[in-house]
């Protein structure tokens, strides 16, 4: 898959297999969130479950057109319990996927790794962001731009395992993983260029496995093959 219509055909081909997946909405009274859930529905994609404020909600959904007559409401004024509400709905396996609406990330967040209703894999936890280019020739996912503040070599590694499983889920069967660092040569001086070699080696050896990994290399390197040829 190179664009993001093909990710939405593909999805509405597994639900029409499968069953359309039920999402949980974390504080769901939010007009770009419930488009995006409109959409989804109309789609065919997604059975929606909205948890937040119903009043808000149905005001919302009444001003966008977006009958919800047949979708399921959780009345819950306050945001946190909310988020805790709509992580339970994954959790207890009544739902497949939590989406963030109208809440501070921090807040959803401490939600998911809440030891008792979270929804902990082992593995750490980190973001991946999905661009579609068009000057580009397919996908690319940047990971992790928004939660690790300073992962070591053993956290990258996890936070590589965790892009592989969504790269094969859009279609990747053998991602090309690029550690990218300031420098493009392994600098002591530079622990990010040591953990790319490491990270390296760890694919390699086969600590890493399911994909190919390279660097350290700056981004255009990693994008542009006329850039790695100058």
């Amino acid at each position: 898959m190179k664009k993001f219509e093909e990710i939405i055909e593909y999805a509405r081909e597994r639900a029409g297999a499968e069953g359309p997946k039920k999402i949980a909405v974390a504080v769901a009274q939010d007009e770009d969130v419930l488009k995006a859930v409109k959409e989804a529905v109309n789609e065919n994609i997604c059975v929606p479950v909205l948890v937040g404020d119903r009043e808000k909600i149905t005001d919302i959904c009444g001003e966008i057109q977006f009958d919800i007559s047949d979708i399921e409401i959780i009345d819950e004024k306050d945001g946190t319990e909310a988020c805790r509400k709509a992580v339970s709905l994954v959790s207890s396996k009544k739902a497949d996927i939590v989406m963030k609406g109208l809440i501070d990330t921090s807040i959803i967040l401490k939600a998911v790794l809440d030891k008792e209703i979270g929804l902990r894999t082992g593995n750490v936890l980190s973001h991946a962001a999905v661009f579609s280019v068009d000057t580009y020739h397919k996908f690319f996912i940047v990971t992790d731009a928004a939660m690790s503040i300073a992962p070591d070599a053993d956290e990258k590694r996890q936070i590589i395992e965790n892009s592989v499983v969504l790269s094969r889920a859009l279609g990747a069967e053998i991602p090309k993983v690029t550690v990218i660092c300031a420098k493009e040569k392994v600098n002591p001086k530079m622990q990010a260029t040591l953990d790319a070699q490491e990270l390296v080696q760890m694919q390699q050896d086969g600590r890493i496995s399911g994909c190919i990994v390279e660097g350290p290399y700056a981004l255009d390197n990693a994008i542009s093959r006329e850039a790695r040829s100058e």
